[in-house]
């Protein structure tokens, strides 16, 4: 069974699916982290991975980010929906809203960023790193569904997994950058890399440490609980829409990048 559309993200996401089927999808890259779920959106199929492993055991830095987006591609998925969790660098943008980003800045150390390592050299265009159908296509469910959003902002990726100090927060705050995260990258450059759309739907869920309270695991998950719901509709609403035909950059990103 193949997929058309993979979704990465948490656990709570595997209820969205209709007729469910668990596989497991080898890789050059090793195993993804968990075992894929396939299923059905709207008459669409969807390939999930829980991006941490269904029992939270991959923290932001060890995930499988190569295996996980290999065995979407494997199964034959041509775009990926992201949902994740972020914090916020700005004052008006608030928890429990959602940031539909068009641009990230990666702070990360020595990740795993490639499939290309050679002897093929190959240099991929990221100056619009998220698939614009489907950003165009998510503002407009958002906008449908009445949904507290902004239509776009700048992700900064940091290592995790701890979270930053007041100086790295307040630093990152500064260049205006939006929200704060550690999983965006380089999921979305490997699916780039692979010719996969990728578009991040990011739910807001604290105002990281630059704000006097300084934010915790536990504000995360309380955040997360109360708004979850509203990422699932968006979702659900989107995967229908989603046209079959794609008419985007995403589709031919490797025509000019090798060498």
């Amino acid at each position: 069974m193949n997929a058309e559309i993979g979704i990465i993200g948490g656990s709570g996401f595997y209820e969205l699916l209709e007729k469910p089927q668990q596989v497991k999808v080898g890789t050059p890259y090793g195993h993804p982290s968990d075992l894929v779920t396939l299923g059905e959106i709207g008459g669409r199929k969807v390939a999930f991975i829980p991006r941490h492993g269904r029992s939270h055991q991959y923290p932001p830095h060890r995930i499988p980010y190569r295996a996980n987006i290999w065995a979407l591609h494997k199964l034959g998925v041509k775009r990926i929906i992201a949902p994740c969790a972020v914090g916020s660098l700005q004052p008006h943008i608030k928890p429990g809203e959602i940031v539909v980003c068009d641009q990230f800045v990666d702070r990360t150390k020595g990740r795993r960023d490639s499939f290309y390592d050679g002897p093929e050299t190959t240099h991929v265009s990221m100056a619009d790193p998220y698939c614009p159908e489907l950003r165009k296509l998510t503002i407009e469910t958002c906008r449908e569904l009445g949904l507290s959003f902004h239509e776009r902002g700048t992700v900064v990726v940091i290592e995790g997994p701890r979270f930053s100090t007041r100086a790295e927060s307040q630093w990152y705050k500064s260049f205006g950058w939006e929200v704060i995260n550690m999983t965006v990258y380089p999921e979305v450059v490997l699916a780039r890399e692979l010719e996969i759309c990728y578009v991040n739907i990011a739910l807001v869920t604290d105002y990281d440490v630059w704000a006097p309270k300084p934010v915790s695991a536990e504000e995360v998950r309380e955040i997360l609980a109360r708004h979850i719901e509203n990422v699932k509709r968006l979702i659900y609403r989107l995967i229908p829409k989603i046209p079959s035909e794609r008419n985007c950059p995403c589709a031919t990103a490797l025509k000019e990048a090798k060498i």
